[in-house]
């Protein structure tokens, strides 16, 4: 009968976390929050249960307004005493944070399983992407950096998909640049790796607070309040659109993204194989990342060409419990997804896809869930199979939204002009990509397109280091990061300098930082 991997159990994992970080939990394993250097007030405790199989993971250590006033309060002024340690020294603590989170990689990727769903080796990819981002900071910061000083205390609000590789590569990059950090823990996963990833890097004296608690309640907080000085948010349309309004004639620096529609599209086309190896990428972690590509716009005389492969990559598909293994010793599956974050986004997601089929959309495939895939009798509330629509109404919720889940949109279009609408329809993305054989085509059609990044014959990703990431229309807001962006977003230059992005009084768009000019020509033929 199939097990739960020895090396997955979740009480040893627990063990292993108290030993690992003993400061951050209470005697009986209650998670603590980080607040003014210390780990301290576990709050009311929301129940906190894992998507895996539905068990309970502990509780999430909810603090109120109050509390987190008072954390931010002490957390900026942490900020002043922090600008003054030398770049080298913060340099050093920096790298041996990294050291430890090396250490732990295999530990965090292990509770990453459970909190998100998340299969082994796109955790350690998670992991890793922050290590590796982060180090090439340290070695790079000097030129990026140059004469700019720190602006204070930086709040980060982020989703639960990429606790490492987003949130946890933010805070140390802007620790690098001198300001101190107050984050907030995702309420719906990502608590004890973060909780790890935290205490080592303030063992190692960098200046980070962890605090959990509703987003709407400590908004006021950790996001208008006078002692921020900077907030970064990664998130939905909603909450975003809320903050960008806030903060709209506010001199406070600020970099918002948001969600969009990203669209593959299809048109005079030949090379199958190579797009069905990008789009079986893109189903991992079941298209809960804000890069992936969930609507592929196709030219009619195409379509069947483009179903035989589609339909073969959808079979392909490896879904199923992420931990479940035929024997104790047996390796961690290999899976293209897991369970998505709840069962409460399945049944969101089931309620699109089924006003969409009411509404007259065909259905090009449904996945199942097979049986040697989970564990017997498991809580499966959590999984949601891939599953393909095809011309799907206007008058239908998931024509216009981002499912952030396994279920992909297709249309077929007969004009050039059709296929640029349809890709454009969520008024800005962060990445879209045009498969075309002619390059003339291909140009003419991305000059078009209203996404940030532009693929062609290739997918694009949000990357990190030197390469850009920023947004157009709603899908982002603020200052432009990656490389010297990301430095200078959260550092003071020179009086009346003019930051990249799209936001009040800063604003600044250079033709090479948009998307049109970075266009990836390395799969084109």
């Amino acid at each position: 009968m199939p097990v739960v991997a020895a090396v997955a159990e979740w009480d040893n994992l627990m063990r292993r976390l108290n030993a690992a970080a003993p400061e951050a939990f209470t005697s009986d394993q209650r998670a603590l929050n980080l607040m003014e250097g210390e780990w301290k007030d576990p709050g009311f405790g929301r129940h906190y249960t894992s998507s895996v199989d539905g068990r309970s993971l502990g509780r999430i250590p909810m603090i109120d307004l109050e509390t987190a006033l008072r954390a931010v309060r002490l957390a900026k002024s942490e900020a002043e005493q922090w600008s003054k340690v030398s770049l080298d020294q913060r340099k050093q603590r920096v790298t041996d944070c990294l050291a430890g989170l090396r250490k732990e990689r295999e530990l965090i990727a292990l509770l990453l399983i459970w909190e998100i769903g998340k299969p082994y080796a796109q955790a350690l990819t998670d992991i890793d992407r922050c290590i590796s981002g982060v180090e090439w900071y340290v070695e790079n910061i000097d030129r990026l950096l140059g004469a700019r000083e720190p602006i204070g205390l930086i709040s980060n609000i982020a989703s639960w998909n990429y606790p490492m590789s987003v949130l946890m590569h933010a805070v140390l990059v802007q620790a690098l640049a001198g300001n101190s950090i107050i984050s907030k823990t995702p309420t719906d996963g990502g608590l004890y790796a973060l909780t790890l990833a935290h205490a080592i890097a303030r063992r190692c004296g960098l200046p980070v607070s962890l605090v959990s608690g509703s987003g709407g309640q400590l908004s006021e907080a950790l996001v208008r309040n006078e002692h921020v000085d900077c907030l970064a948010f990664v998130g939905g349309k909603t909450n975003g659109g809320v903050i960008a309004s806030s903060l709209y004639d506010d001199r406070k620096r600020y970099m918002l993204e948001m969600e969009g529609v990203n669209a593959y599209g299809v048109w005079q086309y030949s090379d199958w194989p190579a797009l069905a190896a990008q789009l079986r990428k893109g189903f991992d972690y079941g298209k809960q990342r804000c890069t992936a590509y969930v609507r592929l716009v196709v030219q009619r005389e195409l379509f069947p060409q483009f179903l035989q492969m589609y339909l073969s990559v959808l079979q392909s598909l490896q879904y199923g419990n992420p931990v479940m293994v035929e024997k104790e010793s047996d390796p961690l599956p290999v899976l293209d997804f897991g369970p998505l974050i709840n069962s409460k986004k399945v049944e969101e997601l089931r309620v699109l896809y089924t006003e969409a089929l009411g509404k007259g959309a065909v259905s090009l495939f449904e996945g199942v869930i097979a049986k040697n895939k989970v564990l017997p009798h498991q809580d499966i509330s959590a999984y949601l199979p891939p599953a393909a629509l095809l011309n799907i109404p206007r008058n239908t919720k998931l024509y216009h939204s981002e499912p952030f889940g396994p279920i992909d949109t297709v249309v077929v279009v007969d004009h050039l002009a059709e296929l640029v609408s349809e890709m454009n329809l969520s008024n800005g993305s962060l990445v879209s990509s045009l498969a075309c054989d002619e390059a003339d085509t291909a140009k003419r059609v991305i000059s078009e397109l209203r996404g940030f990044k532009i693929g062609w014959n290739t997918i694009r990703s949000r990357g990190d280091r030197e390469e850009v990431f920023g947004g157009i229309g709603q899908s982002w807001k603020g200052c432009f990061v990656g490389g010297r962006y990301l430095v200078e977003a959260v550092t003071q230059g020179a009086a009346g300098e003019k930051l990249f992005g799209n936001f009040p009084d800063y604003t600044q768009l250079p033709d090479e930082v948009m998307a049109k000019a970075a266009m990836q020509k390395a799969g084109a033929k």
